[in-house]
């Protein structure tokens, strides 16, 4: 369920005149209605990959006959609603930030359309679909500890790359539903129509009216419209708490303790011989005890009510790095007594794995909005 306020937010784009801009911007297309009609079959019902409260999303395929010079590609074509909860400001947001970003972490748009009062957007067509349907749907196939720690380190690596940009950009809505897995599981965010840009100079936050999701929006955030990168920390926290344990971050169906993941999960993290209680147990046998320690200390950092306290998207990017392949299997027995909770350093630097960003120069755009690589 998405959480708003009516706050006002004057640093959103509101005019359909800004939308004249866009071509500006490197490989991105800008296709017809038309165009968009015949990829997806005049939007048949059994193209649907899937609907929301922003609109739906069809599967299509561009080659030459679309138009001449185009490369044969599957693609996802998003159909806004024309009255629907996502209106021309996000859409205009995704496009601005999507169109000049591109990071191996990160959904690629391909292109748009702007017609009349049509809304489009074209995104690379990832064929594994959601996180959130491969942990949460009833007939999918348990993800393995390693693909787990894979999808979370490559989601960790999109968010430090918006992190890390000239002037950072806050995804806003970083949750399972938006991060989507290719055929090989790589994780990348989808969905930037909520992002913002973040605070300049002696700001410390920027104020914004409350958007998200309950259950994963970070608590500071809901209360005071305060948005900072730690409040994307946060919502890894949870999205990694999902991945640890294969639970919902919100889900009624469960006593009403455990109705909400973060409250019932906190209280075993912070007791070291319950620690391991929170891991799935469709996991067993496949983490070593300390791999399942690191991650648990992580996603415990990352949750902290304290803003501050949480670490940079570029520390959780390098402390998910040695937990990738086996699980580290050659610490599956230890006892858990005595081992307590790691210690967790908050890094102030960039290291040298961290992801980098760096805006591609553009006479024609100011300010430059950043495109990233990893090093």
């Amino acid at each position: 369920t998405r959480i708003s306020s009516d706050m006002s937010d004057p640093s959103t784009p509101r005019k359909i005149e800004d939308a004249k801009n866009i071509s500006i911007y490197n490989d991105v297309i800008d296709f017809t209605l038309f165009e968009l009609e015949t990829i997806t079959k005049s939007f048949r019902a059994d193209y649907v990959l899937g609907e929301g409260g922003f609109g739906t999303v069809y599967k299509g395929y561009i080659d030459e006959n679309v138009r001449v010079g185009l490369k044969s590609l599957p693609v996802a074509v998003k159909v806004l609603n024309k009255d629907g909860h996502q209106g021309h400001r996000e859409w205009l947001t995704e496009v601005r930030f999507l169109g000049q970003l591109r990071h191996p972490n990160l959904v690629k748009l391909i292109g748009y359309c702007c017609e009349d009062d049509h809304r489009l957007l074209v995104y690379e067509f990832m064929f594994r679909g959601s996180l959130e349907n491969h942990l949460f749907r009833r007939t999918a196939t348990p993800l393995s500890w390693a693909t787990r720690m894979s999808i979370a380190l490559g989601a960790a690596k999109g968010l430090a790359c918006l992190h890390n940009a000239e002037r950072p950009i806050i995804y806003r809505d970083f949750k399972t539903s938006n991060i989507l897995l290719d055929s090989d599981y790589t994780a990348k965010l989808s969905d930037f129509g909520l992002a913002k840009a973040g605070p300049e100079g002696d700001q410390t936050h920027v104020s914004t009216r409350v958007m998200g999701t309950y259950g994963y929006a970070a608590p500071e955030y809901v209360m005071t419209g305060h948005l900072t990168a730690r409040s994307d920390v946060y919502s890894f926290g949870v999205v990694l708490l999902e991945l640890l344990t294969g639970r919902k971050s919100i889900d009624k169906s469960r006593p009403s303790r455990e109705h909400s993941l973060v409250d019932w999960a906190l209280l075993k993290l912070n007791d070291k011989r319950r620690l391991l209680q929170i891991i799935d147990p469709k996991l067993e046998g496949q983490y070593s005890v300390r791999a399942a320690h690191k991650a648990c200390s992580l996603a415990y950092y990352c949750l902290s009510q304290n803003p501050k306290a949480r670490p940079l998207m570029s520390d959780v990017v390098e402390t998910l790095e040695p937990l990738q392949g086996s699980g580290g299997s050659d610490g599956a027995v230890q006892s858990v007594l005595g081992s307590g909770l790691p210690s967790y350093r908050v890094n102030r630097r960039l290291t040298t794995n961290s992801v980098h960003c760096r805006a591609i120069p553009n006479p024609k755009c100011s300010p430059a909005v950043p495109a990233c690589r990893v090093r």
